[in-house]
């Protein structure tokens, strides 16, 4: 069982779910009515940080199942917290500023990539050596 990496994945889509109420709330703290998604640079940061997360998630989250499956879900768990960190440090940089969300975006970029290169060793290792 992968109880620790099923709760990451529920905290991941949690944080998904909190960036899509940021959108609405920024909609109208902004004024910018659906279905607009241009017009005032503060709304469209806010935007960008849910559509990145959303454009992430098919990336963080086979590479989160499959290290837990070929190599531990404890591991891929630790890692998938790194991932939603990141997440929330690029999420809050990013609505202050477009040039502040730089090291939120590095750390989640990494943690995907540790999840999905691990991952691929250990596939690539049990083909090898059954």
């Amino acid at each position: 069982m992968h109880h620790f990496t099923a709760l990451v994945t529920i905290l991941a889509i949690l944080l998904y779910f909190y960036t899509s109420v940021r959108v609405s709330q920024a909609r109208s703290r902004f004024g910018v009515k659906a279905p607009a998604i241009i017009g005032n640079a503060d709304f469209e940061r806010v935007f960008r940080v849910q559509m990145n997360t959303l454009e992430w998630m098919p990336i963080f989250l086979p590479g989160l199942w499959l290290f837990a499956i070929y190599v531990s879900d404890a591991i891929a768990a630790l890692i998938g917290l790194v991932w939603i960190v990141g997440r929330v440090l690029y999420m809050f940089a990013y609505a202050e500023a477009a040039n502040k969300r730089g090291p939120g975006f590095a750390i989640q970029a990494t943690a995907s990539f540790a999840l999905l290169l691990g991952a691929l060793v250990a596939i690539i290792w049990r083909i090898l050596h059954g």
